[in-house]
């Protein structure tokens, strides 16, 4: 897994000041670009939606769409988008949550997820975990069970990881690069 690390941390630029000065921006579309690293990606992630006996996976929007769906295809798992209010036609579920400067919703149509589903939402960054924290909210009021959470790269400074603890309720957290 070292080795997977490395490379995926080598295919990550930084972006000083950026989308606001003072803020290091970690791109993730070199990553993308370069077959053999977003297929170690894809494999690592694949393997944790395995090993969390997931029968689903939530892809968060919009990172989440790219990552998730070709995990899903990797797993053998159906894939759910979960996105920003007022994107999906048909019945819906939302969840408002509270961002740093105001708050945001997302949705996940209603006949998506059902009980007996297990789900493992898939993402590119955890930073304060707002968004995930929603999500696992979200796929609970569906009525599927929550199988875990698989992240790219996590903030640890942020403190996602800690808001997260209680709402995955010993489901599991997945960081493949913590920085």
């Amino acid at each position: 897994m070292t080795e997977v690390r490395e490379l995926l941390l080598s295919r990550i630029r930084d972006v000083s000041d950026y989308p606001e000065p003072g803020v290091m921006f970690k791109d993730i579309t070199p990553l993308l670009a370069d077959p053999e690293a977003f297929t170690a990606l894809t494999d690592a992630l694949a393997d944790i939606a395995i090993r969390s006996g997931a029968t689903k996976i939530v892809g968060l929007e919009a990172r989440g769409f790219i990552l998730g769906a070709p995990v899903a295809v990797r797993a053998g798992l159906g894939f759910i988008p979960v996105r920003k209010a007022g994107k999906l036609p048909g019945a819906t579920l939302s969840q408002a949550y509270d961002l740093e400067y105001g708050s945001a919703e997302i949705e996940v149509h209603a006949e998506d997820l059902n009980a007996g589903d297990r789900v493992l939402v898939i993402d590119d960054v955890l930073a304060t975990g707002g968004t995930a924290e929603a999500s696992v909210q979200l796929i609970r009021r569906a009525g599927a069970e929550v199988a875990g959470l698989a992240i790219l790269m996590e903030i640890g400074f942020l403190g996602g990881r800690q808001r997260l603890e209680s709402a995955l309720s010993g489901a599991v957290l997945e960081a493949l690069i913590t920085i």
